[in-house]
């Protein structure tokens, strides 16, 4: 009985790793057939988001700077205040602002920016429980 149930566990072990090598090896020939460059993951160009209040804007220079950032605008950059379409000159030091922008090197450029409001959100909530 003993040498049965042996050669019934060794049998098994035997056809799992049959059945187990083809898969691994299938792997393999599919990463060594792929371009370097698809099996490495691409950089993801995020869009990372800021807001704070404005500490100095230069419309000459197409910069404006929110805490310790600078940060550039360009022509593709979509500027908005009040919900409609504005100029970086239009923002001033103090302006609550917030958006999106994204990292080159030590470049940071501006994709959209619009006016966060004044933050008296608090006053609003106030006004609605009276």
């Amino acid at each position: 009985m003993k040498t049965q149930t042996a050669k019934i566990a060794l049998f098994s072990l035997v056809a799992a790793a049959l059945m187990v090598v083809p898969t691994v090896s299938r792997a393999e020939v599919k990463a060594k057939d792929m371009p370097a460059s698809a099996n490495q993951a691409a950089p993801a160009k995020r869009h990372l988001p800021f807001h704070g209040k404005i500490a100095a804007v230069d419309a000459a220079a197409s910069t404006f700077t929110v805490g310790t950032q600078t940060f550039k605008v360009t022509p593709e950059t979509k500027i908005t205040k009040e919900g409609k379409e504005a100029k970086l000159g239009d923002f001033a030091a103090g302006d609550n602002v917030a958006g999106a922008y994204k990292k080159d090197g030590d470049k940071l450029t501006v994709l959209s920016i619009h006016d966060a409001g004044k933050g008296d959100k608090g006053e609003k909530k106030k006004k609605k429980t009276e």
